[in-house]
């Protein structure tokens, strides 16, 4: 039977990353021990400090129905963060709370996007991106790059990219798949470009931002130029431990955040008010109260990188921040182990799952095809356990 469901849904890819979660689990209720590396979710509890702050919003009443962008104290709290961390100076009419940085990037994208509207994603980009600029019936364009370059697009690539149906470009410093951080200068060099282009929007994903190992990561909408163009987009899941409590938030031009405002008022209205509440203390805190992650993140992954180079096929760069190593493992490609034949990334995956009950996710999900991420946002003996697992089944 053919159901009556709509295009926009049909053409809708299911996220690859909650797709091989899902599959996991499928797995481990058959009684498989899967270990997952799929998920990009810290294992760290959310800080004591934080959900006191819960707490104590709860004995206070706070039970009803938020202002639609945000409390007010949350976004003036948000805009000292902003000033403090990035240098930016934005106002509360600038600032826009959301349930979560997902539905911060779909407001910004469904309130300027038009049909046949070109967005530009760097390659490799988080899995979301493609999908959010399909719904708004817009086409993505990737622009493609590889370890050889930390994953990183150049200027002369963006120049090329460019169209005069380029609305919009996504840059997400640090990157979720790879971990790369662009570095200032790239930045400025990557808005030289931009800046003979005024019809581009930027949206900047900064998500990651507190975890970042060598190098401070620089928020784009810094470069004056760019700061009338930019949409800020960060908030509190990863670096505070808080994925369940769905908070995120933009900075942008006043007229995109009343826009994004008048959206999701008829989509989802305010965020949740103890979260709100509690986000307010997390926002304030100084970064050093987190810092026992990040350390514990960078242990991990120097972990991961080391165990990787072990095996015979990996190639694996060093990433400067967020939880994941991006590796090539373009070289199974054409070979058979166990009787499988690897043809590209996503049969590597799944044979990881089968073969080792190790989840990872392919790179074709992120627009790298030679490449699988592993999270390493799971606890040491989990991951020596799971390359352990790896390289038994690659052996």
């Amino acid at each position: 039977m053919t159901h009556p469901l709509s295009d926009r849904i049909n053409s809708l890819p299911t996220s690859q990353t909650l797709a091989m979660a899902a599959k996991a689990r499928e797995l481990r209720a058959e009684g498989k021990d899967i270990i997952g590396l799929s998920l990009g979710e810290p294992d760290f509890n959310t800080p004591d400090f934080i959900k006191d702050a819960a707490i104590e919003a709860i004995n206070q009443d706070y039970n009803s129905y938020t202002p639609v962008d945000g409390y007010l104290e949350l976004k003036e709290a948000i805009c000292v963060k902003f000033k403090r961390d990035n240098d930016l100076d934005y106002k509360p009419n600038q600032v826009v709370v959301s349930t979560g940085a997902k539905q911060s990037i779909a407001n910004v994208a469904q309130v300027l996007l038009n049909p046949n509207d070109e967005v530009l994603l760097p390659a490799p980009y988080w899995v979301s991106y493609s999908a959010i600029a399909t719904l708004c019936e817009a086409t993505f364009v990737e622009i493609p790059s590889s370890i050889d370059t930390d994953f990183k697009i150049t200027p002369a690539q963006l120049e090329a990219a460019i169209t005069p149906k380029t609305k919009m470009i996504f840059f997400n410093s640090p990157n979720n798949p790879s971990g790369t951080i662009y570095s200032e200068a790239e930045y400025r060099a990557l808005a030289a470009v931009l800046e003979k282009h005024p019809q581009i929007f930027i949206l900047s994903d900064e998500i990651y931002e507190h975890v970042n190992y060598n190098a401070k990561p620089f928020s784009f909408a810094a470069i004056e130029s760019m700061y009338h163009r930019t949409i800020t987009v960060n908030g509190l899941a990863k670096a505070f431990a808080m994925t369940g409590w769905r908070i995120g938030y933009i900075g942008a031009p006043e007229w995109i955040a009343k826009a994004c405002t008048k959206m999701q008022g008829q989509i989802t209205s305010g965020t949740n008010c103890i979260a709100q509440r509690a986000a307010i203390t997390a926002v304030l805190a100084p970064v050093s109260k987190i810092q026992f992650m990040v350390d514990e993140f960078k242990t991990r992954r120097d972990i991961v990188i080391g165990l990787l180079r072990e095996i015979d096929g990996f190639k694996v760069n060093v990433p400067e921040g967020a939880f994941y190593v991006f590796p090539d493992i373009s070289d199974f490609f054409g070979k058979t182990i166990k009787d499988v034949k690897i043809e590209n990334a996503n049969d590597f995956s799944l044979f990881l799952l089968e073969h080792a009950n190790v989840a990872t996710v392919t790179g074709d999900a992120f627009g790298a095809p030679n490449c699988i991420r592993i999270s390493y946002a799971a606890s040491e003996l989990q991951i020596r356990e799971a390359i352990k697992r790896i390289a038994a089944a690659l052996s």
